[in-house]
């Protein structure tokens, strides 16, 4: 799969922007877990499985798109969705699981494990191999996986920059399951460059844990490379995680201001979850660290359904006599 790469700006906080639009590849609306999934479902067939088995609140992008595949495959799909069947918020998200024709499982945060053991239970019983995309009931396994995506893509990057004479400075993006990060920051530790792999964090998960996640996910995929992980490589991972705003789906005005901005300026569709998040972060963490005159990629990793849904509550309409908003 090949991305889409553009100049946006000469001046977000005094630096040239670029953005890779990951939100424009194709399957069930886009994003890096298009790339992901993939990975996951070839995992899945190499390891002889036929049941899917996925894991996600519905604002999920990658439980989105795994329902898809599985669909357009004719794969037998299970969503476990933590909350319950009545409190659960309906997103564009969880709408296209649905319509994808996938089985959603709702359980209490805090049962989790059980009902992946329980199902995955069910299934063998009826002769089936389910494939939790975790690995075992307690999300332990599988790892390296879906590391293999962003390794990948990274040479996408390379060979953009390349192409156009010029080297990036900063990568930012949204760092959540920790899977785009830890193969960003693999691809340019293999390919010995300079640039600094930034994520910013937009989950709950508390900070150590967060980063001892896409560190786990490093050293697996070096593994699988037969490569030695060094410890050197800690130093390569760029979590920045003062930008959460309180965890996963909470977001504010600052926020939505942001996605608004961007709209207006470039026309590029960001979400209070994944991408609008990261980009105010990375605008905070510029200014917080006067950081000018360096080029940026701003890896777009989709989330474009939550958008919509933005819309459609009217979160982004600004109200009469509101001041006019400076441009990036």
């Amino acid at each position: 799969m090949q991305s889409y790469f553009y100049k946006v700006s000469d001046n977000i906080e005094r630096n040239q922007l670029y953005i890779m639009r990951e939100d424009l590849l194709p399957v069930a609306g886009g994003g890096n877990k298009v790339r992901i999934a993939k990975e996951f479902l070839q995992d899945m067939k190499d390891k002889k499985c036929n049941v899917m088995i996925g894991y996600g609140n519905s604002s999920s992008n990658l439980c989105r798109v795994l329902a898809n595949l599985c669909c357009q495959e004719h794969i037998p799909c299970y969503i476990i969705c933590s909350g319950t069947e009545r409190n659960i918020q309906e997103t564009s998200n969880s709408r296209m699981i649905a319509l994808s024709g996938a089985g959603l499982i709702y359980c209490h945060q805090t049962e989790i494990a059980d009902t992946v053991e329980t199902l995955m239970n069910k299934l063998r019983k009826e002769g089936k191999k389910p494939y939790y995309i975790y690995g075992n009931k307690y999300g332990t396994g599988n790892k390296g996986v879906a590391v293999k995506a962003y390794a990948g893509a990274y040479d996408q990057i390379l060979s953009y920059q390349k192409e156009k004479g010029i080297c990036f400075d900063y990568i930012f993006f949204p760092s959540g399951t920790g899977a785009t990060q830890g193969g960003l920051t693999s691809g340019h530790i293999l390919a010995k460059d300079k640039t600094k792999i930034c994520g910013i964090l937009i989950s709950s998960r508390e900070y150590p844990r967060a980063f001892s996640v896409i560190q786990q996910e490093i050293r697996a995929y070096m593994a699988n490379r037969e490569m030695e992980y060094q410890e050197r490589f800690d130093e390569e991972i760029h979590l920045l995680g003062d930008y959460t705003k309180g965890g996963y789906g909470i977001y504010d005005k600052d926020i939505l201001n942001c996605i608004r901005k961007v709209f207006r300026d470039t026309g590029v569709p960001l979400d209070p979850v994944y991408t609008g998040k990261a980009f105010w972060g990375m605008q905070q963490y510029l200014k917080e660290k006067n950081i000018q005159g360096k080029k940026l990629l701003f890896v777009h990793t989709g989330g474009t359904p939550l958008f919509y849904d933005c819309l459609n509550r009217g979160e982004l309409y600004g109200k009469q006599g509101e001041e006019k908003e400076s441009r990036l």
